[in-house]
């Protein structure tokens, strides 16, 4: 009885502290999301208006030095302050800055997403809930992490991938599993309240399924030579999520060694991002990219379709991407990453003769978890948007690709980690 009163306690206590923290984070993702929406029609509509992209990176720049101060650390100040617990602060304006930075980057045709605006307001609303209510530093690291768990569940609606993500990207050779209940409770709040909203989330499915061999309990009648194809599969989106990555991080470095003017690095990146476009002649691989732009377009949805995308729209999404986050511009990767992932399994479907619906959101799920060094979120993640017939997949895909990602994710801090092969990993 002592041990459930104990249990009891626990759970009622970070419910009161959590709860906040996710109702908050909750509403602003919904608000976040309709703007969102509102900025992706109005660019549709009004094409002309992404030839100011490159002064609107001026525009962002001038934000960030005048007003931003540490804000712009971005997720890795939040990781960062995580891991050294009693060190370092997120200031709340890093919230407001964060979701106006990115809604005028998808506004004027940056290829960038979301999930970094939604867990940089639960991280700064969290930390501003903790400082206010003067916490311990060991609960003011959770309460972090369940603001992480909230923006990220409540953005995707994806609740149970949430809550291990937030775990999962702070690992270092283990994760805190005392952390898992309030971070359950706030990625369940946050998605919960976002719902609330007239806010509705893309609609995913995968009409292949492994079911047949697993409810008749006959195991070795898998399709061998899929799961196969699987494998290699995920070898190709580990070593692309790797590109990725490196390919960010090196354009942020070479940017700043190379342009003397801070200013002057967005103004090239919007350039770049026009240019390109241009060159050729589409603007599929411009904001989100979830939706394509025309009947004919490539699009995260589109990829899961048999001639839904070209050979290379992976590699133009990638490339795009990159330049726009790596000079100057605010968003996130992971949805990016979607597409990326979603049109290279469209690609490597076509080539080997695998189901394309399965290779996309195999793609989907695998690039973000090379990238982000998640693949268990990843794998939960496929259950919570595609059904759980073909997890048997999902993770031989997300862990496949998450060793063959290396060391170093998207994230700066995760330069941190342990390698891959720790014992304890």
């Amino acid at each position: 009885m002592k041990d459930l009163s104990k249990v009891t306690f626990q759970v009622v206590r970070w419910l009161l502290l959590v709860l906040p923290v996710a109702l908050m984070t909750g509403c602003l993702v919904a608000l976040f999301l309709w703007l969102l929406d509102l900025a992706t029609q109005t660019r549709k509509e009004n094409l002309w208006i992404i030839a100011f992209l490159p002064f609107t990176g001026v525009f962002i720049y001038e934000l960030y030095a005048r007003y931003g101060k540490n804000a712009e650390g971005g997720n890795d100040l939040i990781l960062d302050v995580i891991r050294k617990e009693e060190q370092g602060r997120i200031p709340l304006r890093m919230a407001p800055l964060a979701l106006g930075t990115t809604i005028i980057t998808h506004l004027f045709g940056g290829s960038a997403g979301r999930e970094g605006t939604a867990i940089q307001m639960g991280g700064s609303i969290a930390d501003f809930c903790a400082r206010k209510f003067r916490f311990k530093p060991e609960d003011r690291r959770i309460l972090l992490m369940a603001g992480i768990a909230a923006g990220f569940g409540a953005v995707f609606g994806t609740p149970v991938a949430g809550a291990v993500f937030a775990l999962e990207v702070l690992a270092i050779g283990r994760i805190q599993y005392d952390a898992l209940m309030p971070c359950m409770i706030a990625s369940l709040v946050g998605d919960v309240v976002c719902a609330s909203f007239p806010i509705h989330h893309p609609k995913f499915s995968i009409t292949y399924t492994f079911g047949q061999a697993m409810q008749s309990g006959n195991f070795l009648s898998i399709d061998l030579p899929l799961l196969i194809k699987v494998f290699l599969a995920g070898a190709c989106f580990g070593l692309v999520s790797r590109f990725f990555a490196a390919l960010s991080h090196l354009i942020k470095q070479k940017s700043r060694q190379l342009i003397a003017k801070p200013w002057l690095i967005p103004v090239l990146g919007g350039s770049l991002v026009l240019v390109i476009s241009y060159l050729l002649g589409t603007t599929d691989y411009l904001g989100l990219g979830v939706y394509a732009s025309g009947a004919d377009g490539v699009s995260i949805l589109s990829a899961f379709s048999a001639n839904g995308a070209d050979p290379f729209s992976w590699f133009w999404k990638l490339l795009l991407t990159a330049i726009t986050l790596g000079m100057g511009f605010k968003g996130g990767e992971v949805t990016p990453l979607f597409f990326i992932g979603a049109t290279l399994g469209h690609t490597l479907a076509t080539i080997s003769g695998a189901p394309i619906d399965l290779l996309a959101g195999l793609g989907f799920i695998a690039v973000f978890a090379g990238a982000t060094n998640t693949p268990l979120a990843c794998t939960l993640m496929g259950v919570e948007l595609f059904g759980a017939e073909n997890v048997l997949f999902y993770a031989v895909a997300c862990f496949t690709a998450y060793y063959l990602s290396g060391h170093r994710g998207i994230y700066v801090s995760q330069g941190l980690a342990t390698p891959k092969f720790n014992s304890e990993r």
